[in-house]
């Protein structure tokens, strides 16, 4: 009986929800250094200052678009949705697979203003993260959780033809940004 109980607590990490934002998933938590959380944030940068982030996080009103994150073509603003136009107008629960299409997601929006990631610095990325007030109330657990499974945020790894994918994996974004929560979300000191 007390073997069977032990094998539960050696194996409750194991069995922890797999979306659980605060369960633990390895033992990189313990061991993580801030230059390799201040490393590992530089490629977590990386994926936000991409065409696929960045043209929902632009500096203004007007999402962009394409690789070359132009203004958005039909004169869309952050304001549409409150005149009657929501972004579901075009981008509708699932795309047709050609080129140059609007990108299908039902929850398509922007997020709110001050989530802007367009000219930002690595450092300021990293403040911004940091700062409950600019992540729309996420805490560093809840960043991970949305980086990890949000529907949009999938989107920017499966963007249909025609749209340049960020130069990591999900799946090692995901990682760079767990080491960074886990080694308490360091910011460089400069730039």
């Amino acid at each position: 009986m007390k073997a069977r109980y032990l094998l539960l607590l050696l194996a409750a990490p194991i069995l922890a929800a797999p979306d659980d934002p605060v369960a633990p998933t390895d033992d990189v938590a313990v061991s993580v250094t801030a230059e390799e959380g201040i490393a590992a944030f530089a490629e977590v940068a990386a994926v936000l200052q991409h065409p696929r982030c960045m043209n929902c996080h632009p500096a203004g009103d007007i999402p962009l678009q394409g690789d070359a994150s132009t203004p958005h073509r039909l004169q869309i603003t952050r304001f549409s949705p409150e005149v009657g136009l929501p972004c579901s107008t075009c981008h509708r629960e699932r795309g047709l697979e050609f080129p140059n299409l609007p990108p299908a997601n039902p929850h398509w929006s922007m997020p709110p203003a001050n989530q802007v990631f367009q000219g930002r610095s690595v450092r300021q990325l990293c403040l911004q993260l940091n700062d409950p007030e600019q992540t729309g109330g996420r805490d560093l657990a809840a960043l991970l959780h949305h980086v990890q499974h949000d529907s949009l945020v999938l989107y920017g790894w499966s963007p249909g033809p025609g749209r340049s994918v960020p130069g990591i994996s999900h799946q090692d974004f995901v990682e760079r940004f767990r080491t960074w929560v886990s080694a308490g979300a360091p910011c460089r000191a400069d730039g």
